[in-house]
């Protein structure tokens, strides 16, 4: 497992990754950087746990968007969509775990 050093809102975090997902892993530091950034300057929270939650919350109704079908669509899944559903839901529960962890590190959670 490596080990990257990342910067989210201007502080600085030691994330493991495994080997190989490095790209996967900085792509997704920067969605969250972007996303806690986008609350951040918007003013109404100060917090940095409060904008991690909302930039979490935020996020995965983004993701629960891209892999439900719309209602217009069967409710007819394929094997394939369900594998798609159960791996997004898995690297959304992934997600919010590291935070969980890099928020615990910093005492800062709800």
């Amino acid at each position: 497992m490596n080990q990257l050093e990342v910067q989210i809102m201007g502080q600085s975090y030691l994330l493991g990754c495994p080997e190989g997902g490095e790209a996967r892993l900085r792509e997704a530091v920067v969605r969250v950087d972007e996303a806690m950034c986008k609350i951040r300057d918007a003013g109404k929270v100060r917090a940095r746990d409060r904008i991690a939650v909302l930039a979490a919350l935020n996020l995965a109704f983004d993701l629960a968007d891209k892999v439900e079908p719309s209602s217009g669509e069967s409710n007819t899944a394929t094997a394939s969509t369900s594998d798609t559903v159960s791996t997004d839901s898995e690297v959304l529960r992934t997600l919010l775990t590291r935070l969980d962890d890099a928020l615990s590190e910093d005492g800062q959670l709800l």
